[in-house]
């Protein structure tokens, strides 16, 4: 097989990374080579190999074969804001053909590819650039990351609307337990399962800086897998 999933969230700061990670060891669990990309990252710090993004670290760490981080992450924005506001001021100018040529290479060493997208859906890549046009050049599903919270529903429909609108496929959902006071949890999944149009693959605990690796074992992807 040799397939890519794009990881979007209802919002920013939802645990699409964690989520990511976990879903990257939950695809090598099931013998799969699979690789971890940030195509645009913003908020980087400058180390040895020049800038870096901890969550494009997270995600090189997880895969296997392991990728050059000019892959994992062909855009290192140093501002931590909107990538269109952090490339402004960083004085580069973030296109869609070096991250295909960066998806295509790991593509011909890994047999799935996670790809993290920024903040939410609607969220720009770049100015002029949506994450819809990603996502359908490299022949990408979607998932959606759920932060179970008061007032997700709304954004988890309104995402799998805009996803369907803009000519996207959603094959699944993960709810991210993001807040600890939320008590409604095993009522809004409820109301998340009926309402969505694609199967939740799994709910992850609240777990600030916690396993992901632990986490994988709370997502199926034999659901992602069979889905045509």
């Amino acid at each position: 097989m040799s397939r890519s999933w794009f990881v979007t969230g209802t919002d920013t700061g939802i645990g699409k990374t964690f989520a990511s990670v976990a879903l990257l060891h939950a695809l090598r669990a099931r013998g799969l080579h699979a690789i971890g990309m940030k195509p645009v990252a913003s908020g980087c710090e400058r180390g040895d190999g020049g800038w870096r993004n901890d969550d494009a670290l997270a995600l090189v760490a997880a895969s296997d074969p392991v990728p050059a981080y000019a892959d994992a992450n062909p855009f290192a924005l140093p501002a931590a804001t909107a990538p269109q506001l952090a490339a402004r001021e960083a004085g580069v100018v973030v296109s869609l053909a070096p991250i295909l040529a960066a998806h295509a290479r790991l593509a011909a060493i890994a047999d799935a590819r996670v790809v993290e997208g920024v903040g939410g859906w609607a969220a720009p890549l770049a100015d002029g650039l949506d994450q819809c046009a990603l996502v359908r050049a490299i022949d990408a599903d979607v998932v959606l990351v759920v932060g179970l919270r008061l007032g997700c529903l709304s954004h988890a429909r309104l995402t799998a609307r805009a996803i369907a609108g803009d000519g996207c496929r959603l094959v699944g959902w993960i709810g991210n337990r993001v807040d600890p006071e939320f008590d409604r949890v095993d009522d809004y999944l409820e109301l998340l399962r009926d309402a969505l149009p694609a199967p939740c693959l799994g709910v992850l605990p609240h777990a600030p800086g916690g396993d992901a690796a632990v986490a994988a074992a709370r997502i199926d992807t034999r659901l992602l897998l069979s889905a045509a």
